[in-house]
């Protein structure tokens, strides 16, 4: 499985896992609901269990995703500034290129 981490969002997503509570935990990647063709995405930290891969990042993050679920294999993770601040994780490999 593949997962792409942009610049702006590794540096946000080491900030948090930085923090004491997050000690030991990974960031979990998951589907919170797919319909047709697509999906929709949320994202967490978590420890990983059996049901999980570790996919490793060039950005020296490791990504927690649920074992064989296409929709995951080839997210990838922005953040933006601008028209809001947040994070948006997207799967071009699915056709999904951002939010409808």
């Amino acid at each position: 499985m593949k997962c792409k981490i942009s610049r702006n969002a590794a540096k946000m997503i080491k900030l948090e896992l930085e923090k004491e509570e997050h000690t030991g935990k990974l960031l979990r990647v998951y589907v919170t609901h797919a319909h047709g063709d697509h999906a929709h995405y949320g994202m967490g930290i978590d420890s990983p269990t059996d049901k999980d891969v570790v996919v490793s990042t060039d950005k020296d993050i490791d990504v927690i995703l649920e074992k064989d679920n296409d929709f995951l294999d080839g997210i990838r993770i922005d953040y933006f500034y601008v028209p809001e601040e947040g994070f948006a994780i997207t799967n071009p490999s699915k056709g999904n290129h951002g939010d409808h």
